[in-house]
C-alpha cells in the first residue's frame, strides 16, 4: 500500500488500542510516517531502535528495595498518555528484547511498570528478504499476531516528495521520477501469507472496522483483514460480509453444484479460494463423510470449469493432483475424484500439463 494509506490506518488502528506493524524496505518512510501522525495528535514520540538495545536498556536496570530487588524505570519510559511509542527494527531485536516487548505489547507493561492509558504504539520492520539481517520472531505466529500487518510499496511520487524533504540529492530524485521502474527491486517476501485467524484476532479486528466509516471499510476492508487474518480469510470475509457479494458456501458449492451467476472474476476467484479452504479443512471425518458423494462433487467441479477462469480453475485442479499424491485416507479420497475428474475428456490434458 501507498504511505498515505499507510498513515490513515495505522492511525486508526492505535485510535482504538491495536499495534500497527509497517512492513517496507528502508528509505520508504516508515519513521517520518510515524512522525507526521505524532505531530498531527500532538503526541511526543519515542523511537526504540531495538536492533541497537540491550535488555537494561529495555526493561530496566536491578535495584535493591527495602526487602525485595527492583527494576528502575527506563529512561525513555512515557511519562504521560500523550505519547506514541515506536518500536523500530522488530526484525533485528535479540531474542530476550523480543521477550521483553512481548510483555509490553501483551499487558502494556514491563515488569512493574505499567504505560499511562492512552499511550499509542507502533512497530516497524524490514521486508524478511535477504537483503537485510532477520531474527526468526517473522515466522513466530505469536508475536506477528499481534500487529495490523501493512506492508509500504514504495510509490514513485511520494518518495520523490520524502526524499527532497530528507535531503536526497536532486539528480537521485530527477531520476527516479523519470524512471519510476528503478526505484525499488520488484523481490518482495510478504509475511502476511503466515497470518491465520484466530479467536484474538477477530476480535482485534472487529475493534479496528468499528472505528472506519462504511466507504472506509469498503476501502481498506480488506487490507486490514489481510493484514490480520491473512489473505485467504480476509478475500472471503470482505467479499461476504463487507462487499455483500452472494458467493455461496464451499460445502453448498460442492455438494449442489453452483447454481448461482457471480459478479466478475472477483468473486470467481474468491469461489475458488473459498472451495480449496474448505478442501485443505477437512479432517479424516470429513473425507469419511464426503467419500460416497465423490462422484456428485465431481461433476459439480466439472460444471464449474465451464464458468471460473481458465487460470483459476488450474489452481483448483493442481490442489487436486497434489492432495491425490498424499497417503492415507486424504490421498485416497482425492485420487478417487480426480478418477472421476478424468472422465472428462477437456479436463485429461489439463492434468497432464500440471
Amino acid at each position: 500500500m501507498r504511505l498515505s494509506e499507510a498513515k490513515k490506518l495505522a492511525m486508526k488502528i492505535m485510535s482504538v488500542g491495536e499495534i500497527p506493524l509497517l512492513v517496507g524496505h528502508f528509505g520508504v518512510g516508515k519513521t517520518d510516517l510515524i512522525r507526521e501522525i505524532a505531530k498531527e495528535t500532538n503526541r511526543e514520540l519515542v523511537i526504540l531502535i531495538l536492533s541497537q538495545m540491550e535488555p537494561g536498556d529495555l526493561i530496566g536496570l536491578p535495584a535493591r528495595g527495602e526487602d525485595k530487588t527492583v527494576f528502575l524505570k527506563p529512561d525513555w519510559w512515557p511519562e504521560n498518555d500523550n505519547t506514541i511509542l515506536l518500536l523500530d527494527e522488530i526484525n533485528r531485536a535479540h531474542r530476550s528484547i523480543r521477550n521483553a516487548i512481548m510483555q509490553l505489547l501483551i499487558d502494556k507493561r514491563i515488569h512493574n511498570h505499567v504505560l499511562p492509558e492512552g499511550v499509542w504504539i507502533a512497530a516497524a520492520m524490514n521486508p524478511p528478504d535477504d537483503e537485510y539481517d532477520q531474527a526468526e520472531l517473522i515466522t513466530d505466529p505469536a508475536f506477528i499476531s499481534r500487529f495490523f500487518v501493512l506492508e509500504i510499496n514504495p510509490d514513485p511520487q511520494e518518495w520523490v516528495k520524502w526524499s527532497e524533504k530528507n535531503g536526497v540529492h536532486e539528480s537521485v530524485r530527477r531520476f527516479i521520477n523519470s524512471y519510476p521502474e528503478f526505484l525499488s527491486s520488484s523481490r518482495y517476501v510478504s509475511i502476511r501469507a503466515d497470518l491465520k485467524p484466530s479467536p484474538r484476532s477477530w476480535y482485534k479486528l472487529g475493534k479496528v472496522l468499528s472505528a472506519l466509516s462504511k466507504n472506509e471499510i469498503n476501502e481498506y476492508g480488506y487490507t486490514l483483514a489481510a493484514g490480520i487474518i491473512g489473505p485467504e480469510a480476509a478475500k472471503v470475509f470482505y467479499d461476504t460480509f463487507l462487499r455483500n457479494s452472494k458467493i455461496p458456501s464451499a460445502e453448498k458449492i460442492l455438494l449442489e453444484g453452483l447454481n448461482v451467476d457471480l459478479d466478475g472474476i472477483d468473486d470467481y476467484n474468491s469461489l475458488v479460494v473459498r472451495v480449496m479452504d474448505f478442501l485443505s479443512s477437512m479432517d479424516d471425518e470429513d473425507i469419511i463423510k464426503h467419500m460416497s458423494k465423490v462422484s456428485s462433487i465431481s461433476e459439480n467441479i466439472f460444471d464449474m470449469s465451464r464458468k471460473l477462469p481458465k487460470e483459476s480453475f488450474y489452481a483448483l485442479m493442481r490442489y487436486i493432483v497434489d492432495e491425490a499424491e498424499k497417503s492415507g485416507i486424504r490421498g485416497k479420497f482425492f485420487d478417487s475424484l480426480l478418477s472421476e475428474l478424468m472422465k472428462h475428456d477437456e479436463l485429461v490434458e489439463m492434468v497432464r500439463n500440471i
